[in-house]
C-alpha cells in the first residue's frame, strides 16, 4: 500500500470502540473515548486521533492505564475542584473533569478543574468545546511527555503542553483556538517520519542545540522547540506558555511536572522518583452570563468575526481564516467522505486488531 486510503468513519469508530472494550473498558467509557478519538480525525488532527489507538493498548498492557477506573473529586470548592483519575485514559477522565467545571460554572458563574493521576487525554478541543453548548467559554490544557527544551537549553523538561479555549457566537461558527505552546505538536513530527519527509526548520533541535530538519532528531536525543522557534523570535513566549501549563496542570493538582512527566510511548519507564500522580490537566467553564447577558455577548461576537473575516489580505491570499475554521471544514468533508488513513498507520491497526483479535476489516 503505497497511499492513503479512505475509510467510512462509521467503520472506524466501531474498530476503536471494540478495543476499548477489548482493553476491559465499561461500554460508557469505550464510547466516550472512541468519541474523544475520533473526534481528532474528523477535524484534521490526525497526529491525536486513531493513529494514537496502539499507543494506548500498549499502555494499557504496561499496566499504565486503568480501562476502569474510579473518577474522583479530592479537592473542591463552589467554583474549584480537583480530580483524581485513577490511571484511567485521558480520553474519559478529561471530559469527565469537564462535566464537573461545566456544573461547578453553573453555580459559581466559574468552574475551574485541575486533574491528576490521569494520562494523555487526545484533543485540547474536544474538551473545551463541551462548554459551548452551554453558552460557556471553554478552557482545556495538559502537560505531556518532556520532549521540549526551554529557551536556552538542551534538556527536555516541557511537554507540548497544548492550550485551548472556545467561545459561543451567534449565527457564525466558535471561535476554537486549539495549539501546542511549541511550534508544532510531536506527532506532527510522526505524521512526516510515515511520510519520509523532512521537518521545517524551526521544529526541532538536535541534541547540542542546533536547528535540525530530521524528523527523527527526537530518538537522537534532540528535542522540540517553544513556539516562536528560537529567542529572537519569540521562543521564549512559548517557553513560558509551556510552563504556565505545567504548573496550572500538575503543580496544582499534584500530578506530575516537568522532567518527572510519564513517557506516552510504553517501552518507556516512567521517572522511578515521580513528584506526583500521572499526567495533569487543567479544565475551566465560564459562563457568559456571569458577566453580560449571553446574547448580547453572542451578537458582539459574531460582529468580531465577521469584522476579522473581511479583513484585508496579502497578496496571493484569498480569505482570513477565524481559529477552527480548517478543523471545522475538514470535519463536514470527512464525515461525507471518510477518514484518510496513512498506509503505515493502517497496517499499524492491522497488527494490533490481529493481537486483539479484533480483524481490521473495513
Amino acid at each position: 500500500m503505497n497511499q492513503e486510503h479512505t475509510f467510512k468513519v462509521e467503520a472506524l469508530d466501531a474498530f476503536t470502540y471494540d478495543i476499548f472494550i477489548k482493553m476491559g473498558c465499561p461500554a460508557d467509557h469505550a464510547r466516550l473515548a472512541t468519541d474523544v478519538l475520533l473526534a481528532a480525525d474528523l477535524r484534521g488532527i490526525d497526529s491525536h486521533g486513531i493513529a494514537r489507538l496502539s499507543g494506548y493498548v500498549r499502555l494499557w498492557e504496561a499496566k499504565r492505564i486503568n480501562p476502569n477506573p474510579k473518577i474522583r473529586v479530592v479537592h473542591e470548592s463552589p467554583s474549584t475542584a480537583v480530580v483524581d483519575g485513577d490511571s484511567g485514559l485521558g480520553l474519559v477522565v478529561a471530559p469527565k473533569a469537564m462535566e464537573i467545571a461545566i456544573n461547578k460554572a453553573k453555580g459559581a458563574g466559574t468552574g475551574w478543574v485541575a486533574v491528576r493521576n490521569s494520562n494523555h487525554f487526545g484533543i485540547a478541543g474536544y474538551h473545551a468545546m463541551m462548554a459551548l453548548k452551554h453558552d460557556m467559554i471553554g478552557w482545556a490544557m495538559t502537560n505531556a511527555s518532556p520532549l521540549v527544551s526551554p529557551t536556552f537549553s538542551v534538556e527536555r523538561l516541557l511537554g507540548t503542553n497544548p492550550i485551548c479555549v472556545t467561545i459561543p457566537a451567534g449565527k457564525q461558527p466558535p471561535f476554537v483556538l486549539d495549539m501546542a505552546t511549541t511550534t508544532a505538536a510531536n506527532g506532527k513530527l510522526e505524521i512526516l517520519q510515515r511520510k519520509n519527509k523532512e521537518a521545517p526548520l524551526g521544529w526541532i533541535q538536535t541534541h547540542e542545540g542546533k536547528p535540525s530538519t530530521n524528523p527523527h532528531e527526537l530518538k537522537e536525543g534532540g528535542a522540540l522547540i517553544p513556539l516562536g522557534s528560537d529567542y529572537e523570535h519569540g521562543s521564549h513566549k512559548g517557553y513560558g506558555l509551556g510552563a504556565l501549563v505545567d504548573i496550572l496542570s500538575a503543580v496544582l493538582s499534584g500530578a506530575n511536572y516537568g522532567p518527572w512527566v510519564p513517557p506516552f510511548v510504553a517501552f518507556l519507564q516512567p521517572p522511578a522518583d515521580p513528584v506526583g500522580k500521572g499526567i495533569g490537566h487543567f479544565l475551566g467553564a465560564m459562563r457568559i452570563d456571569a458577566f453580560r447577558p449571553a446574547s448580547e455577548f453572542k451578537e458582539h461576537m459574531d460582529k468580531w468575526i465577521t469584522r476579522f473575516r473581511s479583513a484585508k489580505t496579502m497578496e496571493g491570499q484569498d480569505r482570513v481564516l477565524i481559529h477552527g475554521d480548517p478543523e471545522r471544514e475538514i470535519s463536514v468533508q470527512r464525515k461525507e467522505y471518510g477518514i484518510p488513513l496513512n498506509p503505515k498507520v493502517v497496517d499499524d491497526l492491522n497488527d494490533l486488531g490481529i493481537k486483539m483479535g479484533i480483524p481490521f476489516k473495513i
